[in-house]
């Protein structure tokens, strides 16, 4: 994959020296913005986990110098990771950012590569979910041009919504728009 930078910082598949960095970034995220029960919640566990992610996905990482921004990971088309991944359908899981990296693009530049990284493996299309109340993740998405795709909405558990996004890269090998 090639790198992407921006005056700030750089986005790179992660390094196996920064997986519990990213574990814990992830973990961190998610409790701070109220998106797990706490740091025992059993979904802290699979966020924390790096190296499994990076033994079955693409982990992409954002850095400044040494600094750990933020990660995601990309599950190519037919990955045993996906959760809701159709034929032919790369999938964005476990996007995350740091305090310092909120508010400097991180995440936009994160999904930008995935859907970057999606096009060049020929997907055909990026899928996501996410919970409802993760607003600031759905004006990234959108800004993509992601839509809703309810038809993805799922509940992995039963006070848990969340909902289906896609962006539709069109025919095998033929190039979408540029992000």
């Amino acid at each position: 994959m090639q790198e992407v930078s921006s005056p700030a910082f750089e986005i790179r598949p992660v390094g196996e020296h920064e997986h519990t960095a990213l574990g814990d970034l992830t973990v961190d995220a998610y409790l701070r913005d109220g998106f797990l029960q706490g740091p025992d919640d059993p979904y802290a566990g699979f966020l924390r986990d790096v190296g499994s992610r990076a033994r079955n996905t693409e982990v992409l990482v954002a850095v400044d110098g040494a600094q750990v921004l933020g990660g995601v990971a990309l599950t190519p088309p037919g990955s045993p990771m996906s959760e809701i991944a159709g034929v032919g359908e790369a999938e964005i899981r476990s996007l995350a950012v740091a305090p310092a990296g909120r508010m400097r693009g991180v995440g936009t530049a994160l999904a930008a590569a995935c859907v970057e990284r999606a096009r060049a493996i020929g997907a055909e299309r990026v899928v996501l979910c996410s919970r409802q109340d993760m607003k600031a993740a759905h004006r990234i998405y959108e800004r993509l041009g992601f839509e809703r795709a309810p038809r993805l909405d799922w509940r992995p558990l039963p006070d848990v919504l969340l909902w289906g996004y896609l962006l539709d890269l069109g025919p095998r090998g033929k190039p979408g728009p540029k992000i």
